[in-house]
């Protein structure tokens, strides 16, 4: 592992006027903060913070082990000094020079602050714990090793994770000192006023104290032992209860309630930082803090901090608030406050630096705060107030109190939204803070006009709108093409901000042009008449062109049909002819309505076009109802692909009707359950009302749609199919019986160039409903493993029954499935279905070095390289692809002579210098030209295969080299 040792350096303590006497170290605290250097290299600034027990002189520090956690690298011993003064902060630069600054801080009798700073490089990207661990504990702490901790030693570790997927990170930095005081019988409490540079989300966890890697103190207890109890039931601070000792997991605020015994006590704690991407939260890493609490004997109660409540505030805003601290027994106190935004973003307190004051009526700190675009960001900013008393006699009390403030975007300013040809222009301000990364254009169909909440950033949910574009956030304008006829379309734009640190505008205001000039058929219900997998019938419905041009009546509409939500290959399958209407209908039968769901347009014949262009109405699908059992109660999920808005922003026309009914009944039959008020709730409902585990239920959906156009009659009613479940649903499916498409390793040889690289695997399977198994699979499960001896990963979850796996390295790999239904029960796996590689490898048997043809110059195996020629070697002939060498990971070859003496030896990998193909030039080891003859050969060729077993082949043959 590498590490540094950091051990005594006399020359340059004496530089430092450092003592060079060798006292053992007495380490009451500390922890280990990472800064990246440069987000585009693999430096980083590890700092060490330690707090030490200075009774007995100066602080002793430094001879200790830092080690970086890069493992593969070899040790190194880099010499420091292992004596740094109290209070000094001691920077050890790349070039060997040192540097020192000096803290200045009140950190109470007997406790000094010491740091030291070093810049370190990794080789590659990963995880490392870098960690450090000396000799000495200070004496006496009372819960590690029953108060002989002087032999204990002190080790703290932080994690980094170096990840170029998850983007550039420092871990989180702690602002407040890890030394606090206690009285017995009082609360106590204490922040350690953490905060992450990067703007990640941080948590906080109670571990226990380590003395090296992996290992815990020994015989150590928690602070709350009834051990440190004289009355241990009585223990907290208002007699009526055992003490209690616990970290807020959010918050990092740590309560004792109440300490009992006089001494001191070690705590450790971990503040984990995670990342939100892709939809998930990332832990990046860790912090480890080893924290110290002296209590001691008091009569005093805790000063109280009086502060506002958490805020949200545009950037540009100025943020003025007076923070306010009392004392009980009337002591002066000291109010200081501890954020990022003091350390770098310009928010100031007065009095700075923190004095004590009369708390009498109350002291008060001034808090002011001018936010800037750059302050913007996901997670709030906390601010941590810390009020300290000074009784006359005895140690201080403090109280904590956090403060969180949340920098929003502002509004942007959409002025415009116009008809512009056949498009709508949308026009707005530019937006004010260009350090936004995009702006994004929202659109609805029909209006929503709802008024964001103080400080509610994005879309809010379930309103309807869909993202339609993405933009630069200089950008000022936007053209809209893709519009269906007769619509009215209202538009939101929002500015979104990096990903690290994150955060997001308030939504604009709403605008809305009415309406979309209709020069072709506006289609207005598919309507699930019939849920059969054979015979389901679907009903399709339209109204005639606004605008008619030379069209003329009566008018031949044209049906046309696709399966699935949107996309794929559309069939005419009909044909209405109708005078003028406002509503023209068709029935479609035949169908398989029970598992697909289909999408529509309506065409008609403009007699004006050459050749009778059609003029097509826009695309609508079906509904499609997804149950999904749970535990006493059915999930119900519905959807559908429509040019009309299916979320109606006013009540009654926002509330699609559930039905119900019991499996067998006809849908005529099913009662209405409920009505569901999507702008809330969204097209969703859990159904738990007089459910019996035992009984299928059966559902059927109306959807209440509009194109906010008065001429469209409105509310359109359309139902989804009827699908049925039962509730607490255990019964798995049935395992999938996996097989895969593809040539044959012949066919794939004799028909691809020998530079293939397009690999791909097409995967498909079939599930035989039998037995006990049910038929309510909701997704399938895809693993694969690249070899037989590698473990299987999932690489996706699919609907369909196949799956196409490409942007493969090459065809090996195995494959299995397994089916989930909608109750989340898993199968068992299918077969393990594995596809190989075609390996080949052939050499020649004769070759002609210098000769002067400039063909078979060098003995080499079979390519299409320029320089090898259809023997496989020179530049002659054409290229024989069934030869040509693949798959093939590298190659060891030796020739003998006649008398079997080795003459030339070869190795070649994939990847490296040396190539596979060989390329010998007739020479021998010692570089000497050989004699015209025979020689004899052995090639180990290591193939590139599914089963690493079978990968290593030997090829033996005989060599004619001519002269």
């Amino acid at each position: 592992m590498r590490h540094i040792r950091l051990i005594f350096a006399a020359v340059l303590l004496a530089a430092l006027g450092i003592s060079t006497q060798v006292n053992a170290t007495h380490l009451r605290a500390g922890e280990i903060i990472v800064k990246r250097v440069n987000c585009s290299g693999l430096a980083f600034d590890i700092t060490i913070i330690v707090y030490t027990d200075s009774k007995t002189g100066n602080a002793k520090f430094g001879s200790g082990e830092l080690r970086f956690g890069d493992e593969n690298d070899p040790d190194e011993f880099f010499r420091l000094p292992n004596e740094i003064p109290n209070n000094t902060h001691l920077f050890y630069n790349e070039d060997g020079t040192t540097r020192s600054e000096t803290f200045n801080e009140d950190l109470g009798l007997d406790v000094s602050k010491v740091a030291f700073t070093i810049r370190h490089t990794y080789g590659s990207t990963g995880k490392f714990t870098i960690s450090y661990v000396e000799s000495n504990r200070n004496d006496g702490v009372l819960n590690i090793e029953n108060g002989n901790s002087i032999d204990t030693p002190f080790y703290i570790e932080t994690e980094i994770n170096i990840d170029s997927f998850l983007g550039c990170n420092n871990t989180p930095v702690l602002l407040i000192p890890p030394i606090d005081r206690a009285c017995p019988n009082v609360a106590f409490y204490h922040n350690p006023g953490a905060y992450d540079p990067d703007g990640d989300s941080i948590a906080f966890e109670l571990v226990i104290p380590k003395k090296d890697v992996g290992a815990e103190v020994a015989n150590y207890i928690s602070p709350a032992d009834q051990s440190f109890y004289e009355n241990f039931n009585a223990g907290n601070e208002t007699g009526d209860g055992p003490p209690d000792f616990k970290i807020d997991p959010i918050t990092g605020e740590i309560e004792w309630n109440a300490p009992g015994k006089i001494g001191e006590y070690n705590i450790a704690f971990i503040v984990k930082e995670y990342r939100f991407k892709n939809g998930e939260w990332i832990q990046l890493g860790f912090v480890t803090r080893d924290m110290q609490i002296i209590v001691e004997d008091c009569d005093n109660e805790r000063p109280e901090l009086i502060i506002p409540e958490d805020i949200c505030v545009e950037a540009g805003e100025v943020l003025n608030e007076t923070i306010f601290g009392i004392d009980p027994d009337g002591d002066n106190v000291k109010i200081e406050a501890f954020s990022q935004i003091l350390e770098d973003q310009g928010a100031v307190v007065t009095p700075d630096p923190a004095v004590f004051q009369s708390s009498v009526p109350q002291a008060q700190m001034q808090f002011t705060w001018n936010t800037e675009c750059l302050d913007v960001r996901d997670q709030p900013y906390t601010v941590v107030f810390k009020i300290t008393d000074n009784p006359p006699m005895g140690p201080k009390l403090v109280s904590f109190a956090s403060w969180n403030i949340t920098v929003v975007g502002p509004q942007p300013a959409l002025n415009t939204v116009a008809q512009d040809g056949q498009g709508i222009r949308l026009n707005w301000d530019k937006y004010l803070c260009q350090n936004a990364e995009i702006i994004q254009i929202w659109r609805r169909v029909d209006s929503n006009p709802y008024d964001p909440d103080e400080c509610e950033t994005g879309i809010r949910e379930n309103a309807g709108y869909s993202l339609i574009q993405v933009l630069s956030p200089d950008a000022t304008t936007y053209r809209d093409t893709n519009l269906a006829a007769a619509a009215k379309y209202c538009y939101r734009i929002l500015a979104i901000f990096p990903a690290i640190p994150g955060g997001e505008s308030i939504i604009s205001d709403e605008l809305c042009f009415e309406f979309v000039p209709a020069e072709e058929p506006v289609i207005t219900h598919v309507s699930v008449e019939a849920t059969d997998r054979n015979n389901g019938e679907i009903i399709v419905a339209w109204r005639e062109p606004f605008e008619l041009g030379n069209l003329q009546f009566p008018l031949d509409y044209k049906i046309h049909r696709a399966e699935g939500f949107s996309g794929g290959s559309f069939t005419e399958v009909g044909t209405v002819t109708s005078a003028l209407t406002d509503s023209i209908g068709f029935l479609d039968a035949g169908l398989d309505t029970e598992n697909k769901a289909y999408h529509y347009k309506i065409s008609v014949v403009d007699p004006t076009g050459t050749g009778g262009d059609e003029i097509f109405s826009a695309e609508a699908s079906s509904v499609r109802l997804l149950p999904t059992p749970q535990f006493g109660q059915i999930r119900l999920d519905w959807n559908a692909f429509v040019p009309w808005s299916n979320t109606i922003a006013l009540p009654p026309g926002s509330r699609h009707q559930i039905y119900r009914g019991d499996n067998g009944q006809s849908q005529d039959e099913f009662i209405l359950l409920a009505e569901v008020d999507v702008t809330q709730f969204g097209f969703s409902y859990i159904d738990s009302v007089n459910l019996d585990d035992s009984k299928i239920y059966c559902y059927r959906i109306q959807t209440k749609g509009t194109y906010g156009n008065p001429a469209i009659k409105s509310p359109q009613l359309n139902f989804s199919q009827i699908v049925c479940a039962q509730p607490s649903d255990s019964i798995p499916p049935c395992a999938p019986i996996v097989t895969i498409q593809g040539s044959s390793c012949e066919d794939f040889l004799n028909t691809s160039t020998c530079d293939f690289n397009d690999y791909k695997n097409n995967i498909s399977w079939t599930t035989e409903f039998v037995g006990s198994c049910q038929d309510d699979i909701k997704e399938y499960e895809v693993y694969y493993a690249p070899t037989t001896d590698a473990e299987f990963t999932r690489i996706a979850a699919v609907t369909d029954t196949t799956y196409l796996h490409d942007n493969l390295q090459s065809f090996k790999g195995c494959y299995k499935v397994r089916a989930i239904d909608r109750s989340g029960n898993e199968s068992e796996f299918s077969n393990v279905f594995c596809v190989d590689n075609c390996p080949y490898y052939e050499l020649p048997n004769i070759f002609t070095p210098d000769n002067g043809d400039n063909c078979n110059n060098v003995f080499s195996a079979y390519s299409n390289r320029s320089t090898v020629g259809e023997d496989g070697s020179g530049g002659c002939g054409g290229v024989d692809i069934s030869k040509c060498a693949r798959f093939v990971k590298s190659v060891s070859f030796i020739v003998y002579n006649r008398w079997g003496k080795e003459v030339y030896n070869y190795v070649g990998k994939k990847s490296g210098e040396q190539d596979i193909y060989i390329d010998w030039d007739g020479t021998s080891n010692n570089g000497s030209e050989l004699a015209a003859g025979v020689y004899y050969y052995v090639a180990e060729v290591n193939f590139d295969v599914v089963d690493p077993s079978n990968a290593m082949q030997k090829i033996k043959g005989w060599i004619h080299l001519l002269r």
